[in-house]
This record gives structure tokens, sequence and C-alpha cells, in this order.
């Protein structure tokens, strides 16, 4: 059913492409290896009404200097030799009013980003474009679910936290160790559960799959939102959908990585 008829739709909202080249204001380890970036500049027109958006963060070779290229029919047009590596990042928190943002980067060692992110200290600069697009979910569904493993915890940590009081919803996300957990400031009623590698590397364990499997969920109609390592997303969502009635078109799953794959995206 489309968004005209269902009311329980997700509706998609497009935005403007903006190009942005902004300066690291703080950082911040909110665990051991999850850094909170503060990144400040223009951010006049920026928004992101949709949980799960996200925006592109440009990573530029070594010696070249980070500009704003202009925007062509196919996106960014940069100069020959100069195109940088990109990423996607869900905006956690900004104030357009106060002209910054705060992006969370897991620091697992190899990759841009990764490198970009450890490295990060005041007055260094990271070009980031968008969103393009939303997708905005209504709060009509009985429940909400979200999996996910470190790399969803910005998504999942802003559902949880913009969810009105009274909403109900079961999250529950994988980390490497108890010292990765973070908690969330919010007025729904949530059940959390965290699930630890204990030294697994990421994407070689079956614990999300599996407790999903073993969970009893509230009664009524539910959006899930699955996010992470692929083939968990893809496994997780044919469960859902195949083994305990959840609709469809209210499930969303989201390949972020995939095991011994580079830059990787996948949407299922």
């Amino acid at each position: 059913m489309s968004e005209l008829t269902d009311p329980r739709a997700p509706r998609r909202v497009r935005h403007g492409t903006r190009m942005r080249l902004l300066t690291v204001e703080k950082v911040t380890d909110i665990t051991p290896l999850m850094r909170r970036i503060r990144l400040s500049g223009d951010m006049a027109g920026f928004a992101s009404p949709g949980f799960a958006d996200h925006i592109k963060a440009f990573f530029f070779p070594e010696g070249v200097t980070p500009l704003l290229p202009p925007i062509g029919p196919n996106g960014a047009e940069f100069p020959p030799g100069t195109r940088p590596q990109m990423r996607d990042y869900t905006p956690r928190y900004w104030s357009v009013a106060e002209g910054w943002i705060e992006l969370d980067f897991v620091l697992h060692g190899d990759g841009p980003a990764s490198g970009w992110a450890a490295a990060a200290a005041p007055g260094k600069t990271l070009v980031i474009g968008g969103p393009r697009g939303s997708v905005v979910v209504p709060m009509t569904f009985d429940w909400h679910l979200l999996v996910g493993d470190e790399t969803a915890l910005p998504a999942i940590g802003r559902r949880i936290e913009e969810l009105p009081e009274g909403a109900k919803v079961v999250a529950i996300i994988e980390v490497d160790n108890p010292a990765e957990e973070q908690g969330f400031a919010t007025k729904a009623d949530l059940d959390l559960t965290y699930l630890h590698r204990k030294g697994a590397p990421a994407g070689t364990t079956s614990l999300l799959l599996d407790a999903v499997t073993a969970s009893a969920f509230p009664p009524g109609t539910a959006y899930a939102y699955i996010a992470g390592e692929s083939r968990m997303s893809k496994a997780v969502r044919a469960h859902l959908t195949e083994s305990r009635g959840f609709v469809s078109d209210y499930v969303k799953a989201a390949g972020y990585w995939l095991l011994g794959v580079a830059d990787a995206h996948e949407e299922h």
C-alpha cells in the first residue's frame, strides 16, 4: 500500500543536495570504540526528519585539500585525481541555529573514515553532503523493533530518543563488550537488550538472529528496523516476515556493511 492509502506507510521526503565544509569543534569518546565528533560551520537549510537518514562524508586522499565540488546531474563533481572516498553516516545531533552537527564513528582500526576519526582534532575539516532524502516512519504503530550492531547505534539511538511518551520499543543491539553499551534518554517504554561478542570479530556471530528468534514480542502491528552487517540484516528480515507475521512493508533492513567487502551498502 502507498502512503496515500495506508496511514502507517513510511513517507519519503526529498531534500535539495548541498555540500558543506565543516570544521571539527569537539571530539568525545562516548565508549572506547565509539567517537562522537562535533563539526561546526554553515548548517543553513539542513534537515533530517528521518531517524535513519544518512549524510555522505568525504575523505580526501593524503595531501589533497578538502574542497566543495559543484553539484552536477550525477551528484558531486570532483576534479580528476581528487575524488575522495565516501561513507554514509547518520546525523546524531545537530543545531541549524548554532551551526553544528554531531556524527558518531566506530573506531575499528581500518578504512578512511575510521582513520580520519581516530586522528580527528579541533581545526580539522570534513566535507559532508545531504541528506538527499528521508524516510519518515509514522508514530501510528503499536510498537517498534530496532535490531542492529554498533554501526546502527546512531540510527537506533535517534529513534529511541525521538519516540514519544507511551510508545513501546524493543531494541536488541550487538556490541563487542559491556564497555560499548550506550544509554539513551527517552520518554518511550523501552525494552533494551545488549548482546556481547566477547572478542569475536564483528559479523561472524549469529547473536542478533538468535536473540530475535528467541524473543517474545508485544502484541499488535510493529515497525521493524534492522541495520548492520548485510547478511545479518537479511536473515533477521526473513525471519520476521516469514516466521513471525511482520508485514513486509513495515520491515526495513539495511546492510550498512558486508563482512569482507569494503564500502558495501545494501537494502533488503
